[in-house]
């Protein structure tokens, strides 16, 4: 059966009525809390956290004032992504590793000139 990616509930709290969606370079999963299990370069696309309107301002808040990444205390059960085994069973046929470099890139890039402008406390979704 093929799961592809799904809107999940907010990465810190559960709440099911999520207001922002980012995504975030395919080997930071591995900084997620309990991600020990995903093997990251069998994700194909983006990896996608969603938030509820209270923690996206908490978030918000914790990277532009503090300075500081929350991403550790993200819920890796709660994170949208596609693993590449679901598009081999779908297809019925084996795929080459992707390469993951062509979308960490452009995540990474864009991240930069989200953080450099003025826009970072109004965006709802990165790319």
């Amino acid at each position: 059966m093929y799961i592809g990616q799904t809107a999940q509930a907010c990465c810190l709290c559960d709440d099911p009525d999520t207001t922002a969606r980012i995504d975030i370079p395919l080997r930071s999963i591995l900084l997620i809390k309990d991600s020990g299990s995903v093997a990251w370069r069998d994700i194909v696309g983006a990896v996608s956290v969603h938030f509820c309107a209270g923690d996206w301002k908490l978030v918000g808040e914790l990277v532009t004032e503090i300075n500081t990444n929350p991403i550790g205390q993200y819920n890796v059960a709660r994170a949208s992504f596609s693993i590449r085994e679901y598009f081999e069973a779908l297809l019925a046929e084996t795929r080459d590793e992707p390469n993951q470099t062509v979308v960490e890139s452009r995540l990474i890039t864009y991240a930069i000139l989200l953080a450099d402008s003025e826009v970072i406390n109004s965006f709802r979704v990165c790319i």
